[in-house]
């Protein structure tokens, strides 16, 4: 019978967040109820709340974590209850154009659970990217769990179901680095040093991170970066050629997701370079760069939707990194915090004040 949680709301555009009841129907089929037991706080959902992606209010927010499932739906084979899962926002069909063409990480048709959460009067909610974990549980499809080892820590875990991911996979999956390749990193938050952190591990053997504070850069070094840059008051991309010998950088990362700041990695990189945006540009943003140096300077321009990962092939593999102390997935999470706290730490990570808030629920490493 449908099961009655604590979830955290976005009632209106601007309002501030609200903890309340929600329903969470039995699973259909396909569908899976998932107990959740960490949740990273991503800029993502202040989006959400804030309007910026669309305007199906009321939200359910939280969409970056991991837990167990407790309930599955008729056809479901590929989780069980009990089973301990990351939960991702892309989950392939198997079945469209890039999926058919074996390039499932491009699929076009992912999907969401079919029934709808609801608050108590019964109003629909709209859960954040599909998922809406910032509640004691939640409905989704099936293919958006994905099954990793128990021993790994769930506010850990989970940060991989989006900012994290992201960052490791725009080094690795889109940027292609690799041995010896000078990489650049624009933008030092959450999803800027797991970039860099993907950089080390594919073997880069100069890695620059580049920030507006101090502070995130001290976070950069953490991650891996061999220098920083303080472009307040260093022109970056003169730094970024001085330290690759005149030439710049193989693979240049824009985790900011800027005009100025994609012009800065278009021109910081070396011939026949790689540019990857990660960051989100506001819809409002445009772009102008003349277009003989897109032609002079060869190389590829690319863009990283959630690192370009496939969760069923990347989220295991990484925590088996993480398990074997090589991925630091700790170093990401600043505090640890309850469901009432989500908007003091919107406001913290506006501010710049912290990595990752993770929401921590009942069964969750404390």
């Amino acid at each position: 019978m449908p099961q009655k949680v604590q979830g955290v709301i976005a009632r209106a555009k601007d309002a501030p967040v609200e903890l309340t009841t929600i329903v969470i129907p039995d699973p259909g089929a396909g569908e899976a109820v998932v107990r959740i037991q960490a949740c990273g706080v991503c800029h993502t959902d202040l989006h959400y709340r804030d309007g910026g992606i669309n305007d199906e209010f009321p939200f359910l927010l939280g969409h970056e974590a991991a837990g167990i499932v407790e309930e599955v739906g008729p056809g479901v084979t590929e989780v069980a209850p009990g089973d301990y899962v990351i939960l991702n926002w892309r989950a392939v069909c198997g079945q469209c154009r890039a999926c058919l063409r074996g390039r499932p990480w491009y699929c076009f048709a992912t999907h969401n659970a079919t029934q709808k959460m609801t608050l108590e009067d019964g109003t629909e909610l709209s859960p954040a990217l599909g998922i809406g974990a910032f509640a004691e549980k939640t409905l989704v499809a099936a293919g958006q769990c994905t099954k990793v080892d128990p021993a790994a820590a769930p506010e850990a875990a989970g940060l991989l179901g989006c900012g994290v991911m992201a960052g490791i996979g725009a080094a690795i999956n889109t940027g292609g680095v690799t041995r010896g390749d000078t990489v650049a990193v624009l933008g030092c938050g959450g999803v800027g040093d797991a970039a860099i952190m993907g950089a080390a591990l594919a073997g880069a053997g100069t890695i620059i991170a580049v920030d507006v504070e101090d502070t995130k850069l001290e976070w950069a070094k953490g991650a891996g970066a061999t220098h920083t840059v303080n472009s307040s008051r260093t022109d970056p991309v003169e730094a970024i050629r001085e330290l690759t010998g005149g030439f710049g950088a193989d693979v240049v990362i824009d985790a900011v997701g800027r005009p100025e700041t994609y012009k800065q990695a278009f021109y910081a990189r070396d011939l026949a370079g790689v540019v990857v945006l990660v960051g989100v540009p506001n819809p409002t943003m445009t772009l102008e760069l003349p277009l003989a140096d897109v032609f002079g300077r060869g190389g590829a321009l690319k863009s990283s939707w959630y690192g370009d990962c496939l969760p069923s092939r990347d989220f295991p593999m990484l925590i088996d990194l993480y398990l074997q102390g090589r991925l630091d997935l700790d170093a990401f999470v600043s505090e640890r915090i309850g469901l009432g706290d989500i908007e003091a730490a919107f406001t913290k990570m506006h501010d710049g004040a912290v990595l990752r808030s993770v929401v921590v629920l009942e069964g969750a490493t404390v």
